[in-house]
């Protein structure tokens, strides 16, 4: 029998103090780690990315070397203790020594990647929209054109080219766009919200979602009504965004070249023939009416083989609501001004006028 009960309740509360207070430090250090900064003064951030396939453990490693968090333990356990390791999501980050661990884990949790803006400038063709990537350092021009189908304008060339990948699955309005047709005219002019790092296929699909909001179901409509396919209406939207400025001069042109069609008669579309050479010129030569390309709309009847580039939806409405008029021709000019002429003598007369 215990002789000093006193001593031993004295002994019990010694342990249970000291229990408490290692279980008090133990928590405080814990929190000290993971809602407090490795540094309150350094705000500066660093671009930190967490590559596809990386673990819990390699990101909490990388995050320590790089002096962003003062332990990879911390950082691994309070993700785990949340039971988010499997939401952690690939991407480019803006971290500092500033932020908390919860902070940092947070932002990977729930994708808050470097988000960078790009614009789509209404007539780019798919050259310009490849230089434009290129030349933001965000992928090479031809790894575009193996995506979604090189501008091949040269029908000389016998070199094989490699596949692009056929979207059609995914969006339906370019079901009755031909196969051996690229992705021309159908990668909307916008501006994008893009993450820093994605992926050039998402980049696209974002492009052509943007497509098929912007073609509603009544534009869709209307064109079936007239007995027209959307690839055509685009065709057409095309050469109207290269050859005319204002919606009303588009529409007017719009009712000249259908008719031209109708009536088959060479449309003779001189952006057709910048198409073919690069050139940008009001004052084509005769050599170039001569080029043997199916976009030269001089040489062959009907519309060329595809879009010369990406139209906006100005040019598009215009292509599906075209207006009538008596004018049979029209003549761009210096300053961005149409001439229409009635017949071919007016034409000749307006050319005579203001292309010397």
């Amino acid at each position: 029998m215990d002789k000093n009960p006193n001593a031993k309740k004295k002994t019990n509360k010694s342990v249970i103090f000291v229990l408490l207070s290692l279980v008090s430090c133990l928590l405080f250090l814990v929190w000290y780690g993971i809602y407090l900064p490795k540094s309150f003064s350094s705000r500066e951030e660093m671009a930190f990315l967490v590559k596809r396939g990386d673990n819990l453990f390699q990101i909490a490693e990388r995050l320590e070397e790089l002096g962003l968090i003062k332990n990879r333990f911390f950082f691994t356990f309070y993700v785990i203790l949340k039971g988010e390791q499997r939401k952690l999501q690939a991407g480019e980050y803006f971290f500092s020594p500033g932020m908390s661990i919860s902070e940092i884990s947070q932002k990977i949790i729930s994708g808050d990647v470097i988000k960078e803006k790009i614009t789509i400038i209404e007539g780019w063709n798919l050259r310009d929209v490849a230089w434009y990537f290129e030349n933001l350092g965000m992928f090479q021009a031809e790894e575009l054109f193996e995506l979604i189908g090189f501008p091949l304008i040269d029908y000389s060339v016998t070199e094989e080219l490699p596949t692009p990948k056929d979207f059609s699955d995914e969006f339906g309005f370019l079901e009755d766009k031909p196969k051996n047709v690229n992705l021309e005219g159908y990668l909307f002019p916008d501006t994008y919200q893009i993450n820093r790092g994605e992926t050039l296929e998402t980049i696209v699909k974002k492009m052509l979602d943007n497509f098929d909001k912007k073609l509603t179901a009544d534009l869709r409509e209307e064109i079936k009504i007239q007995e027209k396919s959307i690839f055509e209406i685009i065709t057409m939207a095309s050469l109207l965004e290269k050859e005319v400025k204002t919606p009303e001069e588009k529409k007017l042109v719009s009712g000249i070249l259908w008719k031209r069609l109708a009536n088959n008669i060479p449309l003779q579309v001189d952006a057709t023939l910048n198409y073919i050479t690069g050139e940008k010129t009001i004052k084509v030569s005769k050599e170039d009416t001569e080029i043997d390309s199916p976009y030269n709309t001089y040489k062959y009847k009907g519309l060329p083989l595809g879009p010369i580039c990406n139209p906006g939806l100005e040019s598009i409405l215009a292509a599906i609501y075209p207006e009538d008029s008596f004018y049979w021709f029209y003549l761009s000019i210096p300053g961005g001004e149409t001439i229409f002429s009635k017949n071919y003598e007016e034409h000749n007369l307006a050319k005579a006028k203001y292309l010397k």
